[in-house]
């Protein structure tokens, strides 16, 4: 073929389009290994992190009461979570002083992420239960997320794919050295 396509694909590519294949998000979209989060422990990913080091449990800080870890499945590049180290499922749940230092971390975070990545925006927020779309129900997470004018392409939109210019590993070990 002269069009860049591998004669095998000929008929999986019949309607024309190209495609960008990513087998690594198919173990997601099967929630293979998806974590039961309903108690504290070794099968709640944000229980488990802490226990490990940083470089593997993809922690970029820790504070006393609470942590900033990368998203395994971020929705952009630098996209990290700041969860208490309680297993607690609802805001209302905070004490005092880890609201206080939740905040300092999701302040934190943005300017690191600014500092080292120069986002136009930020999406932040917490998705409190299933139903509200928290992948991760049981364990509180702030979600911090980097924003670019023209991040939302039609890649998402179209193909149901985001592309990411950095591996998470990466990305961890930028902003962990500049926290």
């Amino acid at each position: 073929m002269t069009d860049g396509r591998h004669p095998d694909h000929e008929s999986e590519m019949a309607d024309g389009l190209e495609r960008l294949w990513t087998p690594h998000r198919m173990s997601y979209i099967k929630g293979e290994g998806k974590p039961s989060d309903a108690t504290e422990g070794e099968h709640c990913p944000f229980c488990r992190a802490p226990r490990l080091d940083d470089e593997a449990g993809l922690i970029v800080a820790r504070g006393e009461l609470v942590f900033a870890v990368m998203n395994l499945y971020p929705y952009n590049t630098g996209h990290l979570l700041v969860c208490p180290y309680r297993h607690i499922a609802d805001l209302t749940e905070l004490t005092e002083e880890e609201a206080a230092e939740l905040l300092h971390f999701t302040q934190r975070a943005m300017t690191v992420i600014r500092e080292t990545m120069e986002p136009h925006g930020f999406n932040l927020g917490m998705n409190q239960g299933a139903v509200a779309g928290a992948g991760i129900a049981a364990h509180l997470h702030q979600h911090v997320v980097p924003r670019w004018g023209g991040d939302a392409n039609f890649m998402p939109l179209i193909a149901r794919t985001k592309v990411h210019p950095q591996e998470v590993p990466d990305t961890r070990a930028v902003l962990a050295a500049a926290w």
